[in-house]
């Protein structure tokens, strides 16, 4: 689970930079679609936390469902 969280925080951190680098790229150019990269920028530092929060939790909800059943056996013992 460990790895999985650090490898979802690495994907998360480069497409959080990207975007920002982006639009930066995009505001220093004076291109006309630098509101809408600010706007998905903005969109997308709420939205990539959330969504990498959501997908460890439901893992850990399947794990714990569907995962190994020995430790509930040893619990049991």
């Amino acid at each position: 689970m460990k790895k999985v969280k650090r490898l979802l925080a690495i994907i998360g951190i480069l497409l959080l930079v990207s975007m920002y680098i982006l639009t930066l790229v995009l505001a220093l150019t004076d291109d006309p679609n630098t509101m809408n990269a600010f706007r998905a920028s903005i969109y997308c530092t709420v939205l990539i936390p959330v969504l990498i929060w959501a997908y460890t939790f439901i893992y850990k909800l399947l794990k714990n469902n569907y995962g190994d059943t020995s430790n509930e056996s040893k619990k049991r013992e």
